[in-house]
């Protein structure tokens, strides 16, 4: 097992640029163009908030820790970038990198158990037969070849906490933001502590309101250039708190002191900021239809 991020087949193997990502689905496209033009599907985003949601779910069912259901969402994003989506019953996928990385993480759950609540979450799509799912696995291992450890931004987080001065509320609003990131391509183009940073920047500036958005946004600035906000311009983050100025402002210079990379920060920063404004537009029902569709017109379920 690789001791760190930076000497991890995650950083070697399973890092990519925007580009290549790019690249790499589109070409699982145009190997079934046919298929693709068939069974239309959602913005990626919204289907990856439908399966966060399930993964949540059925973690919270087996009382899992939530480690390890981001360690699934990453093994789901994964295998997805090896296959092309149409190809497969995505419930099944669920079920099966929720099963996996259970086992990975420490937590590891009888295969008829995982059947059993999948059965319950899913009848329409998962039969009774445990061999499934232990095919799958080993599907989705090989698809990954073998490389299953991941490196998760949330013990960055802990460790910055007290170096930031931050509190509770902000270290929670900021692991809540870890948890949303995996609904984004970020597990794959960024390293965990960029993410983690970001989460934090994110906590520090961003309100459940569109003027929260705004101002997350515009502080992105300071962070591109680098260099510690004005302390006498109060009107520096418009639609922030005081409090929350200095913290920001301590969190920009430390920043600044150090060797992160601040242009990811903001990349990551805005790919959030448009996550959130993308899941606006969120129908259940109609992801799920989509889905139903060709699993169903296949026989995936079978």
């Amino acid at each position: 097992m690789a001791a760190n991020y930076w000497a991890s087949t995650q950083r070697r193997h399973w890092q990519y640029s925007r580009e290549t990502l790019a690249e790499i689905r589109q070409k699982l496209e145009d190997d079934d163009r046919a298929l693709v033009q068939q069974y239309p599907l959602p913005d990626r985003r919204l289907l990856s908030h439908l399966f966060n949601q399930q993964l949540a779910k059925f973690g919270k069912r087996l009382s899992i820790r939530q480690q390890a259901v981001a360690t699934a969402q990453v093994y789901v994003r994964r295998f997805y970038s090896k296959v092309e989506i149409r190809r497969t019953n995505p419930y099944l996928i669920l079920a099966t990198a929720f099963y996996l990385a259970c086992k990975m993480e420490e937590c590891p759950q009888h295969i008829r158990t995982i059947v059993s609540e999948a059965r319950s979450m899913w009848p329409d799509f998962i039969i009774s037969d445990v061999s499934k799912l232990g095919e799958c696995e080993f599907y989705l291992i090989s698809e990954m070849n073998s490389q299953l450890i991941i490196h998760h931004p949330y013990r960055t987080l802990q460790d910055l906490q007290n170096t930031l001065s931050m509190a509770q509320d902000d270290t929670s609003l900021a692991w809540s933001i870890i948890n949303d990131h995996y609904m984004t391509d970020l597990p794959l183009l960024y390293p965990p502590h960029v993410i983690a940073v970001t989460a934090i920047f994110l906590a520090l500036t961003l309100k459940p309101t569109q003027a929260g958005l705004q101002a997350a946004a515009s502080t992105a600035a300071a962070l591109s250039s680098a260099t510690p906000m004005p302390k006498d311009q109060p009107g520096s983050m418009n639609g922030v708190p005081n409090t929350q100025q200095k913290k920001v402002q301590n969190l920009v210079s430390w920043l600044a002191e150090g060797e992160i990379d601040i242009k990811a920060v903001v990349e990551c920063s805005q790919e959030i900021i448009s996550l959130y404004d993308v899941l606006e537009h969120f129908v259940d029902k109609i992801c799920k239809e989509q889905i139903a569709r060709f699993v169903k017109a296949r026989g995936l379920d079978k």
